[in-house]
């Protein structure tokens, strides 16, 4: 019986330094090539508004999934590792940046205990933007709120369920409004990584 450490992380990446897209679709396909263990597929990359809207130039998104015997907290060091590799500096929440990566979730992996992920999924969205955790929250706290990580995450991971709500990432794509999804455009696929679903 398979068990969540046997499932890939699944990772977002984005990028939004620059105006111009295709050097923010080179840092992304850099970092996916600096991530931990064995990548099973990524998606294609995708070009969304900078969120929140007027934070800076449009972002550059995809998600890839990676076989990885880390721990969470090792994988989450090293993808912050490779955030400061490529000039990441976090002294402004949701401000423009050289890259982000999120560790988005693991199976059916709840850290730190489904209460307190509920607590950080439900916070106020004014609190959100003041707000971060000081501790490793699985899975991501705002995975369901947000269409240029679904969009993506949906062509690797279409039937991946939130270990809290049980609802699959199909499911909260099409929960989504309809006017988010349309925002998030298609610009290509990453050279040399194989986009194929990993669940179906």
């Amino acid at each position: 019986m398979a068990t969540s450490e046997s499932y890939p992380y699944l990772v977002a990446l984005g990028a939004n330094l620059s105006n111009a897209v295709a050097f923010n679709a080179r840092l992304v396909v850099a970092a996916a090539h600096e991530v931990p263990g064995r990548v099973a597929c990524m998606s294609r990359l995708y070009r969304t508004p900078a969120f929140p809207k007027g934070a800076g130039p449009d972002f550059v998104n995809a998600v890839l999934a990676t076989h990885c015997p880390l721990s969470p907290a090792a994988m989450l060091r090293s993808l912050h590792a490779i955030e400061a590799r490529h000039g990441r500096r976090r002294d402004r929440r949701w401000a423009a940046r050289s890259l982000d990566l999120d560790l988005l979730g693991r199976g059916a992996i709840v850290r730190p205990d489904p209460p307190g992920v509920a607590r950080w999924i439900e916070l106020d969205p004014d609190r959100q933007t003041r707000e971060a955790p000081d501790e490793l929250i699985l899975p991501h706290p705002r995975v369901q709120d947000r269409a240029f990580v679904l969009v993506p995450l949906a062509e690797v991971a279409p039937r991946w369920r939130h270990p809290l709500t049980g609802r699959t990432v199909v499911r909260m794509l099409a929960d989504m409004p309809a006017a988010q999804r349309r925002e998030i455009r298609r610009i290509g696929a990453v050279g040399g990584v194989v986009n194929r679903k990993i669940d179906g």
